[in-house]
């Protein structure tokens, strides 16, 4: 797609496929649930005619990149350090990037943020507000009381569920 150079980066022990274009400052983009770089494709596009280095990657489990086995693999922990190997990857002088998340991608921007100031010029997140993390409430009960149980996320809970309905739907609908 008009440039954009796809390549796989080695990080933290895991196999990233990340798209990139442009040259100058580094803006990373972090996609959604259930999304992958291709979301960022009209930005890096126009970032990159302005001066920027764009680069999106598939986060860990998404699109080309290594789906590792165990749940247990999927902390935000392993996903920012991916992110932390990542940045020294894409810009090793500096070091230190704007990054911008979406929904999934917000959430782990803010994290990235927390545990690694250092790593982040600027953070700009879309359509997700901060909110405050309560050990009372788990995430998947607050989204079903106040979404229902039809919104996204809540539809993703039982494993091989919603698979079923998007093998009912077939390719061709998406594609």
């Amino acid at each position: 797609m008009e440039g954009i150079e796809h390549r796989t980066v080695k990080v933290n022990g895991t196999n990233i496929h990340i798209a990139e274009k442009g040259e100058g400052p580094v803006i990373l983009f972090l996609h959604g649930f259930p999304e992958l770089w291709y979301s960022w494709r009209h930005q890096i596009l126009a970032l990159s005619s302005m001066g920027y280095r764009a680069v999106a990657p598939d986060l860990r489990g998404y699109g080309d990149s290594d789906v590792p086995d165990s749940v247990d693999s999927y902390t935000c922990f392993h996903i920012i350090g991916d992110l932390v190997e990542l940045i020294n990857v894409v810009d090793p002088d500096e070091g230190k990037v704007f990054v911008v998340g979406h929904d999934w991608g917000a959430i782990l921007g803010w994290y990235l943020c927390m545990f690694r100031p250092d790593k982040v010029k600027a953070l700009v997140n879309l359509s997700v507000p901060f909110l405050r993390f309560h050990r009372e409430i788990k995430p998947v009960d607050f989204w079903i009381s106040y979404y229902g149980s039809d919104h996204y996320m809540s539809r993703f809970q039982e494993y091989g569920e919603i698979e079923g309905e998007f093998a009912e739907i077939g390719v061709e609908r998406v594609v």
